[in-house]
């Protein structure tokens, strides 16, 4: 896999924008009516920022993966969800308002946490002899630039110009979609002959790690009485994952190519299991209602 102009320019473009799309569609209060739900906050930053990635860690001793595709594998972990998240919540029926939001406040807090884990587990996996690192403060502040920023500005937007923003914010929403789909195409194409030796690699270790946090994060919010509409939210926040953000801290900032092949492979799959996790919960429903 080349490090070429996707990883230098598209990558960083993209999530840009899908960043910036995030911002257009809040408002200072969707912040406060979140954390008018301290234990939805709650199971959801639990899942997602602990829960998630401590899954990812047990998963890739007890596969015994490859130290780089174990790294990479940390890394989908640590990444926040995305428009797709959102999207799956939508269809599944879950609260919409909830996803945007712990999706929002995640992406503020991944910025430090991704570059102060990524590096412990480069150091742990890889050990002090390897050549690539994280500068941990230089991947704050490169994060910081292409995540918090367009948030800001696409809420500025939206408070400035609301009329024209939700115009904006309707293109935006599918297009993350369409272009991280785009992007996985285009890593796809580009290495073709070398797919099956990805998904050898990484395909096991990442549908295990996404079926099993897409239920555990339904579950643990049902264990916590939350509502269902809450707890659809929650699994999809915790199961599906900003795939743009993972190749880019892979890809660019790291710049180790075989670190992107789990994002990869998580992203060509949640799409499919995303897709029948919402079929059986709209299923489960119909079911109780009848």
């Amino acid at each position: 896999m080349q490090a070429d102009l996707l990883t230098k320019v598209i990558l960083p473009l993209a999530l840009f924008l899908i960043m910036f799309g995030i911002g257009i569609s809040l408002k200072l209060s969707d912040f406060q009516t979140v954390l008018k739900s301290p234990k939805a906050l709650a199971v959801g930053l639990g899942g997602q920022l602990i829960l998630l990635p401590l899954i990812a860690y047990a998963l890739a001793i007890a596969l015994q993966l490859p130290p780089e595709i174990a790294v990479g594998l940390i890394i989908i972990a640590l990444a926040p969800g995305g428009a797709t998240s959102n999207m799956f919540t939508y269809l599944a029926k879950g609260d919409v308002s909830l996803s945007i939001s712990l999706t929002a406040v995640v992406s503020l807090i991944t910025p430090f946490t991704i570059p102060l884990i990524a590096a412990l587990s480069i150091s742990h996996f890889l050990g002090s002899d390897t050549t690539f690192e994280m500068p941990i403060i230089k991947t704050v502040i490169q994060l910081l630039a292409i995540t918090i920023i367009p948030v800001a500005l696409g809420m500025f937007t939206l408070a400035r110009w609301p009329v024209a923003a939700k115009k904006i914010e309707q293109v935006l929403k599918w297009f993350s979609i369409f272009f991280l789909l785009l992007i996985i195409t285009l890593i796809v194409l580009k290495n073709a002959a070398h797919m099956s030796s990805f998904f050898a690699q990484a395909g096991l270790a990442t549908l295990m790690l996404n079926v099993t946090v897409l239920g555990l994060g339904f579950q643990l919010a049902k264990w916590a009485k939350l509502s269902h509409p809450q707890s659809v939210t929650i699994g999809f926040e915790v199961g599906i994952q900003n795939g743009t953000l993972a190749l880019l801290v892979a890809g660019t900032l790291i710049g180790n190519e075989t670190m992107m092949i789990p994002a990869v492979t998580y992203s060509l799959i949640m799409f499919l299991s995303g897709g029948a996790f919402g079929w059986w919960i709209n299923q489960r429903v119909r079911s109780e209602a009848s």
